[in-house]
């Protein structure tokens, strides 16, 4: 696999990892929504729980980089 390869599937996996981890806080608001009071819908729960993966994948994906960028070895 060449590097570029290799550095495509790390950032494939980052944010993976990040819309898992927005997802659950999503899936957590989302319900705590649809607890309140029942004025939210299946759909909009749906689009909080969406929302949050997005975010999270966005999220990670822009800490990787600053990582990279940060550890970039000096030429």
């Amino acid at each position: 696999m060449t590097e570029h390869g290799k550095e495509t599937a790390r950032a494939a996996a980052v944010a993976g990892v990040g819309a898992g981890v927005g997802g659950a806080g999503g899936a957590s608001a989302g319900v705590l929504e649809l607890a309140a009071l029942g004025s939210a819908t299946p759909l909009s729960a749906g689009a909080v729980i969406a929302g949050g993966a997005l975010a999270g994948a966005a999220l990670f994906l822009a800490g990787y980089g600053a990582y990279r960028l940060l550890t970039k070895p000096k030429k």
